[in-house]
This record gives structure tokens, C-alpha cells and sequence, in this order.
């Protein structure tokens, strides 16, 4: 009797958290909140359903069933992006579980895409090429294949999470069949096929990309952000591995991004697309490096505080914008009404952008009233007592203007009222601005994270991945799943 009152009170504690929201002053740990998906009201539990599924139908739909290419951004006519690609992987393998789509499905579709990226040519052409040294450009043509055009990159932390989907593809399609057999073969030649000692121009660190024309960029992967994943996958190569300093020379530059903002002391990176990418295929709950360690954390619960500090940056406001509050927030890379400076009634200016790294954090704040859904969304599984909430009231309070049948529109700003012609969207009458399509590395998050949420499906997967651990081994990680599972019989 005892035990059923206790988890009576947990579970109605829990429900409160989830429908009403709660302070951002002082969240729970994320070890001391049990899965709560199951606990949530019917009404909640439909509500991330219909956002799971038409989010997945995103890259169902968009994708060219030729090539197995996923554009940038759809409706609208667009590139085919690489990490699009690697988030529809994924998506599939969630389609099949959920009952989207059946397995034979995903099959064909991701061996269309596999096929697609083994044998793209690879060369240092400037027009004749799909990637170089098994890097692939960051926007390829959604027909041909090859490179969009010459401002285009080949992106390190693109083709990393390209290859977060194939190398999800090659440990969940496990049978003793043909066609899982040469996914799985498929995806281990072009795993094993990237050089990432040749990104390393200037090393331990990894450059961020390079171009026929102006060779590596100026750029190495420094400071907490998404780049955790190439460098575990660049740690696990069976073939290119970098060396075992990549991970502490990566570590060594946190330094300057751990603090305290809004209330949370955390290592920032202000768009919450950093704390997501990573961690949409990897579980670093209870995994612990050296910095880690000497810092009394996780990424995990580090990814929770950044999530809070959000809310909490938009209840605070200092922006002044509109409809700012405690589910009503959320800043990421998101498209946005456009280049504008616009005079306001009392005098001032405020800047108003398109596409760009939205966030706020200690390490700097882009702010210009224009929330993303994604930002929330896909956070659900580092914070869904506010998320939840916040998913609800986006939709209550904007309905079609942010849902449609993609799910959520990529971004809103309720304080944009300037008649001119934006490049996306549209403009309502005293409303606002609203986006009229999606883009793939916004859709991603929220059908990986919402099911690593619900079920921790994608996790589990990634888990029974051999270059996946070795790369988190070699980094420096140990504790949780990583010694649970290799003390296993």
C-alpha cells in the first residue's frame, strides 16, 4: 500500500509539472524525474503523437525517392542537405517502430540512400563532385547530386551528421537478410572511407570545411557547441582515427563558455540546436569525461540547465519582445522574417534577420523576437515539464498559423508588423510573422528527441554501435551504460 501511495504522489507530481510548467529558478535534476510520457494526461500524449508523426512525414514526403536526398527546407523548392539526410535515416528507422511506415519501407529507402552516397564521386573538382577524402558538401543539387553551387563547403559537422543516420542504419537493421546486409555493409565502406586526419590541418583540433577553391577554412571545432559528434565519430574510426588529444584539446577550450546565465550555472552555447544535435544519437545521461568530472556533471544535465536558462531569458524579456513568457520562448538556428531595420514608435531601431543562429546564453544573445518551436520541441527529452507546456500554448494560442502538416512551422515572430515582402513566410495583419516551411536540421530534433523522450528508442540503438563506443572510450567517457553494458555477460 505504501509503495502504490508513493507512486500515486510521484505520478500526480509529475502531472502538475507537465501541464502547468514549472519555475525556471530551480528545475528538478534530470536524474531525480522519472520518464514521464506515460504520465501525462491523453489529451498531452496525442498532442506529441500528432508532432512525432507529421514531423516524420516531413522527410517521408520531401525526400527524392531516386536518390534518397532530403532538401534544406521544404515546401519550398531547395537543396538537398547532407544533415537532413542524416535525420531522415534516422526518422525512418522511428517510422517503422511507430507504425508510420513498414520495415520493408525503410529498407528500400535507405538502401536508395546508402547506394547514393557510396558511389557519388569524390574528387577535387569544383563542379564534378559530391564530397572529397569521404566528406560530402554541406547542400547538394536534390537531382544530380553533386555540389549546389561553388559557395558551398565540405562540411566536417554536416557529413558527422550524415553519418549519425548511416551508422544508426547499420546497427538497426540487424537481420540475417540480404538487403539488411548490405545496408550494414554499405554503411561501414563509407563510415571507413572518411579521412579525418586529412581535416586536421591544423591539429589535434578538426576543421570546419574546405573548398576546392580556398582550401581548409580558418576555422578549427573549438568550444562546447554541436561539434561533439564529429569528434567521437573521428575517435572511433577503424580507419582515420585522430588522436586521443583531439577530445582534450576540444575539452580545454570550455573554459570560457562555463558560467552562470539566467540563474544556471552551465558550459553555454547560447542556440539550443548545440545541445541537441549530438545527443539526438547519443545518451550522455550518467557518461562522464574529464571535464565531466571535474565539473560535477553531464552533458546531459548540462543540456537541462541551458534548456531553463532559456525559459527563463524569455520570461525575463529584456528584449522587450512580444508574447515572451514561461511557454512562449525558445532560440535556435532558424529562419526569420529578413535583413530589416525597422524604426519603432518611440524612436529606436531593432534589427530583424533571416536565417541565423538565434540564442542566448553567457556566450553571446541573437535576439530579434523570432521564436523557433524546434528549440523546444527538441529539448523535450532534457526538459519536457516545461516543454510540454510550451508546445501546447504555441499551438493554442497561434493554431494554423504554426501547425500544419508538417507540424510545427521552422519559426514566428509575433513582434514583426512591417508590410514588405519577406523571403519566406507571410505576414499577418496584426499577428505577426510566420514561417510557411520546415528545414530538415530543425525537423530532426524534434522526431529524434521526442522519441528518445517517449522511448529512448534511438539511444538504444546507438548504443549497440562498436564505433560509437569506442569513440565515447577513447574521449575519455566511463560510468553509466558504458561500464553497465560491458560488465554485462
Amino acid at each position: 500500500m505504501a509503495k502504490k501511495l508513493i507512486r500515486s504522489l510521484v505520478t500526480k507530481l509529475l502531472v502538475s509539472l507537465l501541464v502547468v510548467g514549472t519555475s525556471c529558478a530551480a528545475p528538478l535534476a534530470a536524474r531525480d524525474l522519472p520518464n514521464g510520457y506515460a504520465a501525462l494526461p491523453k489529451s498531452q500524449q496525442a498532442m506529441l503523437a500528432d508532432i512525432e508523426k507529421r514531423s516524420f512525414d516531413w522527410f517521408w514526403q520531401s525526400a527524392n525517392p531516386v536518390n534518397g536526398l532530403i532538401p534544406d527546407h521544404y515546401p519550398a523548392d531547395s537543396f538537398a542537405s547532407i544533415a537532413s539526410v542524416g535525420f531522415g535515416l534516422t526518422a525512418y528507422g522511428i517510422g517503422v517502430e511507430r507504425g508510420y511506415i513498414t520495415r520493408e519501407q525503410a529498407i528500400q529507402r535507405t538502401l536508395v540512400t546508402l547506394r547514393f552516397f557510396k558511389d557519388a564521386p569524390q574528387n577535387d573538382s569544383e563542379d564534378d563532385a559530391t564530397g572529397f577524402h569521404g566528406f560530402f558538401y554541406h547542400f547538394l543539387n536534390m537531382q544530380t547530386g553533386k555540389r549546389e553551387a561553388r559557395w558551398v563547403e565540405v562540411s566536417t559537422v554536416d557529413t558527422s551528421l550524415l553519418l549519425g543516420g548511416i551508422l544508426f542504419a547499420q546497427s538497426y537493421y540487424d537481420r540475417d537478410v540480404p538487403k539488411e546486409k548490405e545496408i550494414r555493409r554499405l554503411a561501414d565502406d563509407i563510415y571507413r572511407r572518411v579521412d579525418w586526419t586529412w581535416a586536421q590541418p591544423r591539429r589535434p583540433l578538426i576543421n570546419m570545411g574546405w573548398t576546392p577553391g580556398g582550401q581548409f577554412i580558418p576555422h578549427d571545432w573549438e568550444g562546447y557547441n554541436e561539434g561533439m559528434l564529429i569528434y567521437v565519430l573521428a575517435l572511433g574510426s577503424p580507419t582515420h582515427a585522430v588522436g586521443s588529444d583531439a577530445w582534450s584539446a576540444w575539452t580545454s577550450t570550455y573554459d570560457r563558455q562555463w558560467g552562470k546565465f539566467q540563474g544556471q550555472q552551465l558550459l553555454n552555447f547560447a542556440p539550443l540546436f548545440g545541445h541537441q544535435y549530438s545527443q539526438s544519437w547519443i545518451d550522455f545521461r550518467g557518461i562522464r569525461d574529464a571535464w565531466n568530472h571535474a565539473h560535477d556533471l553531464d552533458y546531459f544535465e548540462n543540456s537541462r540547465r541551458a534548456t531553463y536558462s532559456q525559459q527563463a531569458y524569455a520570461i525575463a524579456n529584456p528584449g522587450h519582445w512580444n508574447d515572451y513568457g514561461k511557454n512562449i520562448w525558445g532560440l535556435t538556428a532558424s529562419n526569420g522574417p529578413g535583413g530589416f531595420v525597422v524604426k519603432g514608435d518611440a524612436g529606436g531601431e531593432r534589427t530583424y534577420y533571416g536565417y541565423t543562429a538565434r540564442g542566448a546564453g553567457l556566450d553571446y544573445i541573437s535576439d530579434d523576437g523570432t521564436i523557433a518551436p524546434t528549440a523546444a520541441a527538441g529539448s523535450i527529452a532534457f526538459a519536457p515539464e516545461i516543454v510540454v507546456p510550451a508546445l501546447q500554448e504555441m499551438q493554442r494560442r497561434y493554431g494554423k498559423r504554426v501547425y500544419n502538416n508538417f507540424g510545427f512551422v521552422d519559426a514566428f515572430n509575433p513582434t514583426f508588423h512591417t508590410k514588405t515582402e519577406t523571403r519566406t513566410g507571410q505576414l499577418l495583419p496584426g499577428q505577426g510573422w510566420f514561417d510557411t516551411e520546415q528545414l530538415g536540421i530543425d525537423q530532426g530534433p524534434i522526431v529524434l528527441m521526442t522519441e528518445n523522450w517517449r522511448s529512448g528508442f534511438v539511444w538504444q540503438v546507438m548504443k549497440k554501435n562498436p564505433y560509437i563506443r569506442k569513440g565515447l572510450e577513447r574521449a575519455g567517457f566511463s560510468g553509466g551504460w558504458l561500464d553497465a553494458e560491458k560488465a554485462a555477460p
